[in-house]
């Protein structure tokens, strides 16, 4: 079960600046919904800024852990 405020913490820190938004969809903890608004996101596609997003929490997506099972991204650009 992953923690929220963690997840958070961990996204803020990869990409400094950023507005982030985490929600439990079901309860258990490990189905995710991120919502990330980030000047960082500049220029990139989608692929790409949902990449920086997992590069961020990659070792709470492993599976090993599996502290994140699924995870639900939503990205848009923040001015600085």
């Amino acid at each position: 079960m992953a923690d929220l405020a963690e997840v958070r913490s961990l996204i803020e820190q990869a990409l400094p600046g950023a507005q982030v938004t985490v929600t439990d969809l079901t309860g258990g903890g490990d189905h995710l919904a991120v919502v990330v608004a980030a000047p960082q996101f500049a220029g990139l596609g989608l692929l790409a800024q949902h990449q920086l997003i997992y590069a961020a929490l990659k070792h709470k997506m492993i599976p090993a852990s599996q502290e994140i099972h699924a995870l639900q991204i939503k990205t848009s650009v923040r001015e600085r």
